[in-house]
């Protein structure tokens, strides 16, 4: 154990809620009898399996800097009671971390002062629940906080399933019975028959607002993670009376280890008092957002930086398509329904599969738009815009761009991509043109290589194809891309974050399978002009924990989808994850499915869940549903 400035103690609590509903708890503290402030991370995670390991490794360093670090299962799942809550009853995880808070704010352990820290979908549960309660809350940090299941008015095929099944075979998790006693079964049973796909939901739900911070917030991403546009218009929404600082770097999805001095100092400004407790930690002397470029860490105070400016680059003169005829006015796009293959994950969690490949081929089935090679380094920061001037019988197409650099090798590299569906209806012909917004980058592109926006219009398996395979037009002497250029002389470099000394986690004893599956691979049919592709993802495998629990799991992620055919692409996802307690005989298997399919106005989905107690099911229920493709 390394050397903090507190002894810690650990012990489980249960969490009484206003409706006699308990949540299960792990509290670290100091070993003091003096009250301190509280960082509460609060999940659907289970926190005796899922996230142990985490767990194990960062709240003890909080606890060991002098704040009581809470971590909590939330209704319906994990140790805590009650049923997981529905689409109709979705607020409740909110009105139950208010009170969460309100509680914590009331042990005699506890100062009354209260941070919140969250992940992902727990990132995006903090910031809510601190606009509920803003005068019990003081500070949060959010990292990753979650991103919307459409981009531009299309689907999203890559995650959305995939997450679902997750969801689902997460909250059918049984209780374990080494820390609820013998009402895990009864619990279990009556969570088994409330669950319900949350597909469907998401899919319905409208589009959400940028997300804005009720309390003094940290806010932290990778550019590559879909949240990345989340966490900078926080920063935008900055405030004297609400400030937020931001950090935007290489990492994949999650709060990595290089940031936690940076959250422990947002938590000491803002849950101590600077006169009393501590000296001034310097946390609003950071600037808005610290960036990571490429080549250097920059840091821009305010943001948007004045360092900033917008230039444009017209797709008839600065970026020119190759053997475009001059005396035709449109472009035509008409991709392959296999043109996205090589995008990479959707949320990248830092496997070497996770990573776009060499973007030559995505290139090859697209249409590209090349600049001249740069005199000089070109650094992008922030949102690219393309403006297009599509032909009006292009109507209801989905159009995907990327922007790439290339090398003077002929290397191509992705450095942002975002998608549009165009208006089905008429268009005014003095309404402005589409605007497409590209995902925020932030990328220096060296001298001698050359810019290239390409334009598809499919980009399988991240998004559902259109059901017209037949594309679409544009005009590139009225579009125009508009690129963020950051300006070096305007920014200073800020310092590069370093990873603290940590805890070393309880020993956790991995079997890994002995012919163990590529993370990603593609197989080209080319007699059925198919394409098919699979991802098994690295927790895949056997886990021995020190309590005793095993618990394995094996998930295979499928695509297909016909060269020529959109309606064919299909998706699927099947999960199995066992839970055995050898000394107490207890052995569960659960068994998750998602399949899509799509037709040229819903996705139709079939679930199916089968949960297993000692080899018997117990539990089986399916689904079947028709999500439109366009909101209401």
């Amino acid at each position: 154990m390394p050397s903090y400035p507190h002894r810690t103690t650990r012990e489980d609590l249960r969490v009484p809620l206003p409706d006699g509903t308990e949540l299960y708890a792990r509290l670290w503290r100091p070993a003091t009898d003096a009250p301190v402030p509280v960082v509460l991370e609060y999940s659907t995670g289970r926190l005796t399996d899922w996230t142990a390991t985490e767990d194990a490794r960062r709240h003890p360093w909080f606890a060991g800097h002098g704040h009581a670090a809470v971590r909590v299962d939330a209704r319906g799942h994990g140790n805590s009671g009650g049923l997981p809550p529905t689409a109709a009853s979705a607020d409740l995880l909110v009105e139950d971390g208010a009170a969460l808070v309100r509680w914590l704010a009331g042990r005699p352990w506890c100062d009354g002062r209260i941070g919140l820290l969250g992940t992902g979908t727990a990132g995006a549960l903090a910031l809510r629940i601190a606009a509920r309660v803003p005068d019990a809350v003081r500070a949060v940090v959010t990292a990753c906080p979650d991103g919307p299941h459409r981009l531009g008015g299309a689907v999203l095929a890559a995650d959305g399933h995939t997450r679902a099944t997750a969801h689902l075979a997460d909250a059918a998790r049984p209780p374990d019975p080494l820390y609820v006693g013998d009402d895990w079964r009864a619990l279990w049973l009556a969570r088994l028959d409330a669950l319900e796909p949350p597909l469907a939901d998401w899919l319905d739900a409208p589009a959400a607002p940028a997300p804005a911070a009720a309390v003094p917030t940290l806010a932290v991403a990778g550019w590559s993670d879909p949240s990345a546009a989340a966490v900078l218009a926080l920063a935008e929404r900055s405030t004297a009376a609400v400030p937020v600082r931001a950090v935007l770097g290489p990492w994949p999805h999650g709060l990595p280890d290089e940031l936690l001095p940076e959250a422990l100092r947002w938590y000491d400004h803002w849950l101590r008092d600077a006169d009393t407790d501590t000296q001034d930690t310097g946390a609003l002397a950071t600037p808005a957002l610290r960036s990571w470029l490429g080549t250097r860490w920059s840091a821009d105070d305010p943001w948007p930086s004045p360092g900033v400016r917008e230039v444009d680059y017209g797709l008839d003169g600065p970026l020119r398509a190759a053997g475009t005829a001059s005396e035709d006015r449109w472009v035509r796009v008409r991709s392959p329904q296999h043109t996205g293959l090589n995008a990479g994950s959707y949320v990248p969690h830092g496997r070497p599969a996770d990573r776009p490949p060499d973007q030559r081929e995505e290139d090859g089935r697209s249409v590209c738009f090349d600049s001249r090679p740069l005199p000089e380094p070109l650094e992008l920061h922030g949102s690219p815009a393309l403006t297009l001037h599509p032909d009006p019988a292009s109507g209801g197409a989905m159009v995907a761009a990327r922007l790439c650099t290339v090398a003077p090798d002929g290397t191509s590299t992705l450095l942002t991509r975002g998608v549009l569906t165009l208006p089905a209806d008429p268009v005014d012909p003095a309404a402005p043109d589409p605007v497409l917004a590209l995902a925020p980058v932030g990328a220096t592109v060296p001298p001698g290589h050359r810019l290239r926006l390409t334009l598809s219009s499919t980009y399988w398996p991240w998004l559902w194809p259109d059901a017209d395979p037949d594309g679409f037009a544009v005009d590139p002497s009225r579009s125009t891309l508009t690129l963020p250029v950051h300006t070096p002389a305007t920014s200073t470099d800020a310092a590069p974050f370093r990873s603290p000394t940590l805890p070393l986690p309880p020993p956790l004893h991995l079997t890994e399978p002995l012919t163990a599956r590529p993370e990603r691979v593609t197989v080209h049919d080319i007699g059925r002009r198919e394409w098919r592709t699979e991802l098994s993802p690295a927790t895949d495998g056997t886990r021995t924990h020190p309590d005793g629990l095993v618990r394995a799991e094996h998930t295979v992620t499928a695509y297909r989808v016909l060269t020529a055919t959109p309606l064919s692409a299909q998706a699927r996802t099947d999960r199995t994850l066992r839970l055995e307690r050898p000394a107490l005989g207890w052995d569960i298997t659960l068994h998750t499915r998602t399949e899509l399919r799509c037709d040229a106005t819903h996705l139709l989905a079939h679930t199916q869940l089968r949960a297993e107690e000692a080899g018997n099911v117990v539990f089986a229920k399916e689904w079947h549903q028709r999500i439109p493709r366009e909101l209401p």
